[in-house]
């Protein structure tokens, strides 16, 4: 029974596409595969608009959306359909483009930010048996589709004959550059142990219990390290908070997208949250198991399940750090990724080779973790004490 539920999706696909004629099944195979993805993430993106901006009114003692609702019999949840007005309100607004912006390339750069963020989903294992494209470079395919944001933004920056615009595409470009080192380095480390490319055989590697825990890279010194790297990386790749210094409203109006309106913006804000999704699932992939379980006892939930939860327990923390840390100077940022994240994620790749001839060599369990651990955690004060000497105490001054 757990195993035709874990393989529920798989089954009914194959159910379906051996009801059509043979010409057809590739195609309709294809399309099965991609139909899932275009309804899913857009879907789950319009729900997280709602409660991202619920939970931040909880945080900040204040009331989110409650008005717009979706009557259900008896039940009205109140504010859970203001992604719909949104949505409404996006379609009819009008589209005001500048006289003197590169009409093209403007109606263009929103279009070319969303289909890379797309294509990143067809490398990601959902489940079991459950990934659109399995490509032996899986993570090269991801780190290719993901790095044709930059461009994106440029167009839109440039396009708009804006000076705020073309500032605000600048910082971005050299905000998500400075910070791809720390997170394709992050991913380095899991390559070299599991010697693959490949995002389905980096969770099989992962699929491996001791007693009743499971050998997810995070239970590791370099793995630990390595996720938490690439989880603040993530953040300034998807201009999350406290890095959402590109769309910066009160230095910069609001970035590159500053002359867009109506549903080329909205197309702005879609690529956002996908982008994100997408490296949530990309590091869950690399360091959480990906569909696993954490213990044995727990493989019975079905691993599309699994998945889907760890998404949405990081979406949870995603927007947890947006409404309770405040937001960097770009010098901070830039000092940050360069003199500490880059520095940490080095030395990280070089733990992650100790451990690994460690193993070979036969050490015990906790020697490894010690030695590995304090590698690791004396670099991260030393640099983490000489940053804060340099960038100084944060003040904070209100008015009288």
């Amino acid at each position: 029974m757990a195993e035709q539920l874990d393989q529920l999706f798989v089954h009914l696909k194959h159910w379906l596409v051996g009801h059509l004629p043979d010409a057809w099944q590739p195609l309709a195979s294809i399309l099965l595969s991609i139909t899932p993805v275009l309804m899913v993430f857009p879907g789950l993106f319009a729900l997280t608009t709602v409660i991202e901006r619920k939970g931040l009114g909880r945080i900040q003692n204040r009331r989110g959306p409650n008005r717009v609702g979706i009557p259900l019999t008896n039940i009205r949840l109140a504010g859970f359909g203001q992604f719909i007005a949104d949505g409404i309100k996006a379609l009819i607004k009008e589209d005001v483009v500048p006289r003197a912006a590169d009409k093209v390339v403007h109606f263009l750069a929103p279009i070319a930010l969303v289909v890379p963020v797309l294509l990143a989903y067809s490398v990601l294992p959902f489940g079991r048996n459950m990934v659109p494209l399995d490509l032996d470079a899986g993570v090269l395919f991801f780190f290719a589709v993901g790095s044709a944001t930059e461009l994106c933004l440029f167009m839109a920056g440039w396009s708009s004959h804006n000076k705020y615009s073309l500032l605000g595409a600048m910082r971005a470009i050299a905000q998500m550059i400075s910070y791809e080192l720390p997170l394709i380095l992050s991913g380095v480390a899991v390559i070299m142990v599991t010697g693959t490319l490949s995002l389905p055989k980096i969770v099989e590697a992962q699929n491996v219990y001791t007693g009743t825990i499971a050998h997810w890279h995070v239970f590791t010194p370099w793995g630990l390290a390595g996720f938490i790297l690439f989880f603040i990386s993530s953040l300034a790749e998807a201009n999350r908070s406290p890095f959402d210094m590109p769309e910066a409203e009160s230095e910069i109006i609001a970035g590159y997208f500053v002359e867009y309106s109506g549903f080329k913006f909205a197309l702005f804000f879609l690529g956002e949250y996908l982008g994100l999704f997408a490296v949530a699932g990309f590091g869950i992939t690399l360091f959480l198991g990906g569909w696993t379980a954490p213990f044995s006892w727990l493989t019975w939930i079905p691993s599309w399940a699994w998945f889907m939860g760890k998404l949405v327990t990081m979406i949870a923390i995603y927007i947890w750090i947006r409404g309770t840390v405040p937001r960097l100077r770009a010098d901070q940022l830039m000092n940050f990724a360069w003199k500490f994240m880059l520095p940490m994620a080095l030395l990280n790749i070089v733990v992650t080779g100790l451990w690994h001839f460690t193993e070979l060599a036969g050490w015990n369990i906790v020697v490894r973790w010690l030695v590995c651990a304090g590698i690791l955690i004396v670099p991260y004060l030393l640099l983490g004490r000489a940053f804060k000497a340099k960038v100084g105490q944060r003040e904070y001054r209100y008015a009288s």
